[in-house]
């Protein structure tokens, strides 16, 4: 049985999708968390995973948290999605960024890359793909989109925090949107964070790591062609360095993912990397 469990946080409520397992050594259930959904108030439909979406129980006590700042979500988070898709397929990175200033005005920055830019670059990932848009459109959005974020990245400011991170794609990976978002919110964080987001040899990686000691190194892959490229250069970490190391990244958003000797962080927002990466490192 899959439902929704609010905890409540100095005032204010969060909510977690879990799911009831049963333990045959102790005959009884047990929780297990499927998926952290946020704050009650800024919860939307669209943060329930697919396969649970239209759960009538699900979608009755999301409703229950809030009803108004739901709807306005929805609303402000809808019309944000199609004015981004229209301004970035356009080139138009001023009109960008003004929809960003816009909407972290009634939220937050993470929402931003999770809610709107994230399902935008999908769209036009898959318009791409399916010759619904060509490829010169594709690549004035990508632009667009990176430049957008290294905008949103010199407003950022930092608290400050020893953990080092280590951001890299595999070999033959060429986009390095994921790894510059990361970059942003994890910096706001107070993280360092070596941003190593193009293609580069895995051997320039292991020097990098070897000179530098990150404390934990997160991989980017985007494309399913570059994931045995990923696989490879787990491996040749793992051989050499005692680090902690997660991948993630669109290639790794499907129903059979492949087997990494690492954490993956699939489906995972980015509110949910500090936890992550505490996690993974102690």
């Amino acid at each position: 049985m899959v439902y929704i469990r609010a905890k409540k946080v100095k005032g204010d409520q969060y909510l977690y999708l879990v799911k009831s397992v049963w333990d045959s050594k102790k005959s009884t259930s047990k929780q297990e968390i499927i998926k952290y959904l946020g704050k009650a108030s800024q919860v939307i439909k669209n943060d329930i995973p697919v396969e649970y979406r239209e759960n009538p129980k699900i979608l009755s006590v999301l409703a229950s948290h809030s009803p108004q700042d739901i709807k306005k979500r929805e609303e402000a988070s809808g019309k944000s999605i199609k004015q981004l898709y229209k301004k970035l397929t356009d080139g138009d990175i001023n009109s960008s960024v003004q929809i960003y200033v816009d909407y972290v005005k009634i939220f937050n920055s993470a929402d931003f890359f999770d809610k709107i830019l994230k399902p935008v670059m999908f769209q036009i990932g898959d318009e791409w793909a399916n010759n619904k848009i060509s490829i010169a459109t594709e690549h004035v959005a990508s632009n667009v989109a990176q430049a957008l974020v290294k905008i949103i990245m010199d407003k950022v400011t930092t608290s400050g925090n020893k953990k080092k991170i280590l951001l890299c794609v595999p070999v033959g990976e060429e986009h390095h949107l994921g790894c510059d978002v990361i970059e942003t919110f994890l910096t706001g964080k107070g993280y360092k964070v070596f941003n190593m987001g193009t293609s580069i040899p895995s051997e320039s990686v292991l020097h990098f790591i070897e000179h530098n000691n990150p404390d934990i190194i997160m991989i980017s892959i985007t494309l399913e062609d570059n994931l045995k490229a990923g696989q490879r250069l787990v491996k040749k970490i793992k051989e050499n360095f005692k680090v902690p190391v997660v991948v993630g990244g669109y290639a790794l958003e499907q129903e059979k993912i492949p087997k990494f000797d690492a954490e993956i962080f699939a489906n995972t927002t980015l509110n949910d990397l500090p936890k992550l990466i505490r996690t993974s490192i102690t």
